[in-house]
């Protein structure tokens, strides 16, 4: 048995105005499955890479074991090689054998070994990773969201795989994930950290006793005190009333009321009472403090979809489309229809043209096919797009934007793809590289109230120090919900969110999954996590690889 023991750590960036960690001391066992829960920006990553030796921090951590983590950082020029020729410089000691034999139990082929890099699919490029990570003996292993851009089936045998593992910490958003393969959490609340035996549904229903006995203990502390207050209104009404009596009347023909003394030691009693009573106030207050520290408060979010006057709002037939000078169609033989009020999540393997068709229907797919590489401002793609559209700011290679646009019906190289005239769309990359400067510049690229924008952010959790910093030093969880505050406050017709939830913590995804149960947007998404695609779909639509 090994432990790995925190003691009085305190971290903080460098110019950050405030600490990721503060004093912070706990113990956890090498030996277990441990799930690592905590909201965007709570310092999940930043921990791992403490564990790593990355950062100088004050504190110690103690531990006997060799740390490694997912994913290895990979050079561009690795693309083209293959995984065999360089697993053993991502792990010290690493035999190809054994990363062959963890490759099995991923429900992989080991020719992926033998293939560039570059050409596999996430799933299989993820498997190798975790092949290579487990592939040595006595490591404590920082597994950091490793299902992130997965198709189901691949989600699935990451699943199994690492339910059958013991020594690692991971970091993951999805509920399904956790339930399956951890057996104890260590959870950074808003104030606190703790670790408890269980996997996420335990803890989740342990926190929701604890948050339910913490506010009724709140109201307790709240009424009592209210009755202390009124109580000590009441003495110090009668102690001035009592003192006031000392003055203004004779004595010699007024014989027979109180004297002074005895009026002095009946208001310094009263005195002496609203004392007692404010003792027991601060007493109160002091054990009402820190009841409700590490409650989540989750805000209603809000949407305003637009109502559009035709039920069909997308519909395609024999669609395909293929990118200049590609050898194979990203989608073929699509059929398709959305309409009004339905929330269609779209399914299938990785490669099998998901975020294609997402594009296509937003109008993307055709800009990024034609656009050519320009650092010019004056550069925009053209092609049969409303003038509304071709008027909006160029985007370059990518096409990694998020306006609403109006789009006319056009045509594919294959088949046909038409929506509704005039229709306003939303769309949410999964991409978040591109997002860059500061909050403000956003706010007047994409036309957004600033002050608005930061209460919905604020309202997803992202802290107001974090509104100074430029947005590529977010963490990809807070660069997320900047995509999606965008989204939510853009009024639309159709909701286009390509794998939304990447690294979204977890009560922001309960949090999304309630907003759109309750205003119920028209959308087209493709999101892996189960729970949150049973909950919000009201149809799913499986798509084969081409």
């Amino acid at each position: 048995m090994s432990q790995i023991d925190v003691t009085d750590l305190t971290f903080s960036y460098e110019n950050s105005f405030e600490n990721i960690f503060e004093h912070v001391s706990f113990s956890i066992d090498t030996r277990w499955k441990l799930g690592f829960i905590g909201r965007n920006g709570k310092g999940k990553t930043t921990f791992l890479n403490l564990l790593l030796g990355k950062y100088e921090y004050s504190g110690a951590i103690h531990s006997s074991v060799v740390f490694d983590y997912f994913p290895y950082q990979l050079q561009d020029e690795r693309l083209a090689e293959c995984a065999a020729d360089f697993c053993g410089s991502l792990k010290d000691g690493c035999e190809l054998w054994r990363v062959a034999c963890e490759l099995g139990q991923l429900d992989a082929s080991e020719e992926v070994l033998y293939r560039p890099f570059g050409t596999l699919s996430h799933g299989e490029r993820t498997k190798v990773l975790l092949a290579v990570l487990f592939s040595g003996e006595n490591d404590f292993l920082l597994v950091d969201e490793p299902t992130n851009h997965l198709d189901q089936d691949a989600r699935e045998a990451v699943k199994r795989y690492l339910a059958g593992k013991n020594g690692f910490l991971l970091v993951s958003h999805d509920r399904d994930l956790l339930d399956a393969c951890v057996d104890h959490v260590l959870v950074l609340n808003r104030c606190t950290i703790e670790v408890q035996r269980g996997n996420f549904s335990s803890w989740w229903e342990n926190k929701a006793r604890r948050d339910a006995c913490a506010l009724m203990e709140n109201e307790k502390h709240k009424k009592e005190i209210e009755k202390l207050k009124k109580a000590s209104r009441r003495a110090q009404q009668w102690a001035e009333r009592s003192e006031r009596t000392k003055i203004g009347y004779d004595p010699v023909k007024e014989p027979d009321h109180a004297n002074r003394a005895f009026i002095g030691e009946k208001t310094r009693k009263m005195q002496s009472r609203k004392k007692q009573m404010e003792k027991r106030m601060e007493s109160q207050i002091r054990q009402q403090e820190g009841l409700l520290q590490d409650l989540e408060y989750t805000v209603d979010l809000k949407i305003t979809p637009l109502h559009h006057p035709k039920e069909l709002l997308v519909y395609a037939k024999d669609y395909g489309w293929k990118y200049p000078g590609a050898s194979s169609c990203a989608l073929e033989h699509i059929d398709l229809e959305l309409r009004q009020g339905e929330r269609l999540f779209i399914s299938g393997k990785n490669g099998c043209g998901k975020s294609s068709l997402l594009k296509a229907v937003a109008g993307r797919l055709q800009e990024e096919a034609q656009a050519m590489p320009s650092n010019s401002d004056e550069s925009r793609p053209q092609g049969e797009l409303s003038r509304s559209v071709r008027e909006q700011k160029p985007v370059g290679v990518q096409s990694n934007w998020d306006e609403s646009r109006p789009q006319d019906a056009w045509h594919a190289s294959q088949g046909e793809l038409k929506t509704a005239s005039g229709l306003v769309v939303s769309y949410v990359s999964q991409d978040t590289s591109f997002l860059s400067g500061n909050i403000p510049d956003f706010c007047r690229r994409r036309n957004l109230e600033e002050s608005l924008f930061c209460a919905v952010l604020r309202q997803l959790d992202i802290g107001r120090g974090q509104f100074a910093k430029q947005m590529e030093d977010f963490s990809e969880g807070q660069k997320k919900k900047v995509l999606l505050a965008a989204s939510l406050l853009t009024p639309a017709h159709l909701y286009i969110w390509d794998e939304p939830l990447n690294y979204i913590d977890l009560f922001s995804r309960m949090q999304i999954e309630k907003l759109l149960l309750e205003y119920q947007p028209t959308m087209l998404v493709v999101e892996h996590d189960a729970r949150f695609r049973e909950q919000v779909s009201t149809r799913i639509v499986a798509l084969d690889v081409p």
